[in-house]
């Protein structure tokens, strides 16, 4: 049943606003007309696990009389809004549907839309619809109350009492639409439901947002921690499918699965079928690293108290002596700042000889820099960094001034500023390589991880540039990035996005983590493709020649080859290894292995069994 204008099939809209208007008069008897004559037609639809594809509930929706200006929910809702008819409507939807469901022989749990309003109504509590349920031969275990929020606040102490009291008569609570409405997070710690249904909003293109991602899979550790069950909410695509599935969501919903249906489906959908019997995982969308680099300067932010202009020298020294750590004062009038005093520059000018006689009365803008850098708290680190590198070395060691919209707030350090920078470089380079912007370390252990304990069949292909030390001694660093970032650029192309996963280990060396059944073509294709657009990085007689001389430590002339790609594969079944530490070691020794061979080259580890007592040689 659908209470609420959150819960309506996407059709809906259309008829609204195809619709032409009706006065007032009209919907109110329309509306009375569908209430007195029972005009409503609930539709189902089906609630699977995501293990099995099991129906496991059915959630009952609602639709009023077809070719009716109040045939949506929304409308019909709205209407009985406007003229204080939502208890009879809810009452009634509540009765048709529970009716349908018996009469239908739907297996499993009935999930039936009440509003909080409605929950707290007398009639309701006093029994009437646990007494309905029971007259049509409806247990009330197979019930769950799913609560539609629909206004912003609500009495929780007497939300709680009134779950506790249908609780106690054997029905389940259910919160709707967690993420969409105005307080559902306080609903769901309020009222500990034993479900939860994520809103669609979060569902629809999760495999492309990792922002998504990680709200249901932080919403799915809550629910870990707290005993609830989570429903997935809008499923429309096999990646939404799979990527739920892979999260561990025990439940499901949407058109991909089976649509609502007033006589609905008792299996899943041909897709939807398929999709459960695939034994593979999707890859997770990538983190953007850019929004590392969006952190705002405010992080940096010392609350400092600045001094007026008019402040002498000898009041704005005491200052710095009061406060040892204290290396620059701003100098602000009204709120706008005017220069900067540091530390150094009025300690240095007091030390000289009758320095303090002369100026110590003066106004302490005369040791001011009247050209601060100035910066609004919203700019983020990566540009404060820019800025303090174009406005000169000075403003490192005199720090920088923030502000907000236009008036101080306070200072930050040069100090603060490069470790802040560093530490973010560090944290990014873990995630991701900053040469090619390819995931790092953490996000391909993780990955192997994934498909280890998903128990699906992979591909680890171990993938390093042969003579390249030789190449960056002759050709220079910057070329060196140059060679790497193509051969980044080649072997992503290899993959499919959404099955294999490519990651830079640093330096020379990538890992691709194939699920594509054919991972071998992929990886000649990037052989012969890198054989192509190397040559582009050599002299044109280094070419013809195949390589070129370069002078060893021993001052003797040494031959090398022109740069080509080795790839060490190894076919990873179920159930072999238990670690990214175990799967990286045997990668290494297929690396290893392919090159010996010469030229552009792929080894294949063929062996279906390994020892478990394999020598950690290294760690991906």
């Amino acid at each position: 049943m659908d209470v609420g204008v959150n819960k309506i099939f996407p059709d809906n809209a259309v008829e609204c606003a195809s619709t032409p208007e009706s006065s007032r008069d009209e919907i109110f008897l329309q509306l009375t007309k569908i209430i007195e004559q029972r005009q409503l037609t609930p539709n189902f639809q089906p609630i699977i696990s995501m293990s099995t594809g099991e129906i496991f509930a059915y959630e009952g929706l609602i639709r009023g009389p077809s070719n009716s200006p109040l045939h949506s929910p929304l409308s019909l809702f709205k209407a009985a809004g406007q003229f204080g008819l939502l208890l009879e409507l809810e009452r009634l939807c509540r009765q048709v549907t529970l009716e349908a469901f018996v009469q239908l022989k739907l297996i499993g749990k009935l999930f039936l839309n009440v509003s909080p309003e409605c929950l707290l109504e007398p009639n309701f509590r006093n029994g009437e619809t646990l007494d309905y349920m029971r007259s049509i031969g409806l247990e009330p275990h197979r019930v769950v109350i799913e609560l539609t929020e629909n206004q912003p606040t609500y009495d929780y102490s007497l939300l709680l009492e009134a779950v506790r009291h249908y609780r106690s008569m054997g029905l389940e609570i259910a919160i709707d639409d967690l993420g969409e409405g105005f307080s559902s997070l306080r609903l769901w710690f309020e009222l500990r439901p034993e479900y939860v249904k994520v809103d669609q909003h979060f569902i629809q293109n999760i495999n492309q947002d990792s922002v998504k991602l990680q709200f249901v899979r932080s919403i799915q550790q809550i629910a870990e921690n707290s005993n609830t069950q989570i429903i997935a909410e809008g499923i429309e695509t096999h990646a939404e499918f799979m990527i739920i599935k892979d999260l561990g969501i025990l439940f499901g919903q949407g058109y991909y699965i089976a649509r609502p249906n007033a006589i609905p489906a008792t299996t899943v959908s041909a897709d939807a079928a398929n999709s459960l019997h695939q034994n593979e995982i999707l890859v997770y969308p990538r983190k953007n690293i850019a929004i590392q680099k969006t952190l705002a300067t405010m992080k940096l932010l010392i609350p400092v108290s600045p001094v007026v202009p008019e402040m002498d020298n000898t009041e704005a020294y005491r200052r710095f002596s009061e406060d040892p750590a204290l290396e620059s004062l701003p100098v602000v009038k009204q709120g706008i700042p005017l220069g900067i005093i540091t530390r150094n520059k009025l300690i240095e000018g007091f030390a000289q000889p009758y320095w303090r006689e002369l100026y110590g009365k003066k106004s302490c803008t005369q040791f001011m820099d009247p050209s601060p850098l100035v910066v609004d708290k919203h700019i983020s680190l990566q540009e404060l960094s820019n800025a303090v590198v174009a406005a000169g070395q000075r403003h490192l060691s005199n720090g920088f001034i923030v502000t907000g919209q236009g008036e101080y707030l306070g200072i930050g350090t040069g100090h603060d500023l490069m470790r802040a920078i560093t530490q973010m470089q560090i944290s990014a380079a873990r995630y991701a390589n900053p040469l090619t912007l390819l995931p790092g370390n953490v996000p391909i252990d993780e990955h192997i991880d994934r498909l280890l304990e998903s128990q699906v069949g992979f591909c680890v292909c171990y993938c390093d540039l042969d003579a390249f030390k030789p190449f960056n001694d002759i050709y220079g660093y910057r070329k060196g990035d140059e060679i790497i970032q193509a051969t980044g650029h080649i072997l992503s192309q290899a993959c499919d996005p959404a099955r294999d996963f490519i990651g830079h280990i640093g330096g020379d060396d990538f890992i691709i983590l194939f699920q594509s059944h054919d991972w071998e073509l992929r990886c000649r294709d990037a052989l012969t493709n890198f054989a192509r657009e190397v040559v582009h990085f050599f002299k044109p007689a280094h070419c013809d020649r195949g390589g070129y001389y370069s002078i060893d430590r021993k001052g003797q002339s040494e031959f090398h080859s022109l740069v080509t790609l080795s790839i060490g594969a190894v076919l990873v079944n179920p159930g072999i290894f238990g670690s990214h530490h175990e799967i990286s070691a045997i990668a290494a020794i297929a690396k290893h292995q392919a090159k010996r061979m010469p030229g552009n080259s792929l080894f294949i580890e063929r062996r279906e069994q390994y020892s478990p007592q394999i020598d950690l040689i290294g760690s991906v």
